[in-house]
């Protein structure tokens, strides 16, 4: 009666002279409360159906501004996230299901691996001698925003100033295009940036505009510092504001090798490439 009681709660009928019986229904009861924990285990930390929605309400430039939360996905990026934003959350296939990963992912092949992070804090804007500086007037495009950041990171532009028309730079689609980028490069959006640049303009320091009637770039003494300024990027459609046109103290030209016609203009993204490569390469 012992051995029954021991092999509980798995019923078994058995002679009791039949020891060795009795020792394999008990190494299965063993295996199979074992087994059981295990389920129980994993069910206490699959994903909630409230953490499902939280993430999946992030997809929202007002929640995440509600909450201070953004979402990244893929291991490269939330590697890169992960030493400079507070993680939050870590969803991989140990604690979801392939399809609620699907639901949660803002990408038509999801990672495997989404994560949810705090949003960093307002920092100062470094403006230190000898440094560049890049602002952006009204970019829309989440795909052309995140590719900027990711090309300033490469070029070692570590502060952005962003109107506040320009997207937002925790967008997911933003922040996947970054690729871990915006653990490095700081982003600042600024309520006023015409007044911001005029107040810069005001203390000699020079303001950079990439405009189609400007200066050829590649001319001799069109980029007088390529050290110390900030160089602003207009709009995908409408180009520099008005507002801040005033304030430019250089204008850029990228020029165009076509004889032929040709595009008007370049991607903003390739185009702020293209600036930074010159304003990088020694004279």
């Amino acid at each position: 009666m012992r051995a029954r009681r021991y092999c509980h709660p798995i019923r078994h009928e058995y002679k009791s002279k039949n020891i060795k019986n009795i020792k394999n229904i008990c190494k299965y009861d063993i295996l199979f409360v074992t087994l059981r924990q295990f389920i129980i285990v994993t069910m206490v930390n699959r994903l909630s159906k409230a953490q499902i929605k939280l993430v999946r309400s992030l997809q929202n430039k007002k929640t995440r501004d509600e909450l201070q939360l953004f979402v990244a996905e893929g291991n490269k990026c939330i590697n890169d996230l992960e030493g400079t934003f507070a993680l939050r959350l870590k969803i991989t296939l140990d604690n979801a299901t392939p399809t609620e990963i699907a639901q949660m992912s803002s990408l038509r092949t999801p990672p495997g691996v989404i994560a949810v992070f705090e949003k960093a804090k307002q920092q100062a804007i470094d403006f230190s001698t000898n440094r560049l500086i890049l602002a952006l007037d009204g970019i829309q495009d989440p795909g052309n925003l995140g590719t900027i950041i990711r090309t300033c990171d490469w070029f070692g532009i570590y502060d952005i100033i962003c109107s506040k028309d320009t997207a937002d730079c925790y967008n997911p689609k933003v922040v996947q295009a970054t690729m871990g980028a915006l653990a490095r490069v700081r982003m600042h959006y600024v309520d006023d940036l015409p007044q911001m640049l005029s107040d810069f303009k005001d203390a000699n320091y020079p303001i950079y505009g990439t405009l189609l009637e400007g200066n050829n770039m590649y001319a001799p003494n069109s980029i007088p510092n390529k050290e110390f300024g900030i160089i602003v990027m207009g709009n995908e459609g409408n180009g520099i504001s008005p507002a801040i046109r005033e304030v430019l103290t250089h204008t850029l030209l990228i020029p165009s090798y076509n004889t032929n016609n040709t595009s008007e203009s370049l991607n903003v993204s390739i185009a702020t490439a293209i600036i930074l490569a010159e304003f990088r390469r020694p004279i």
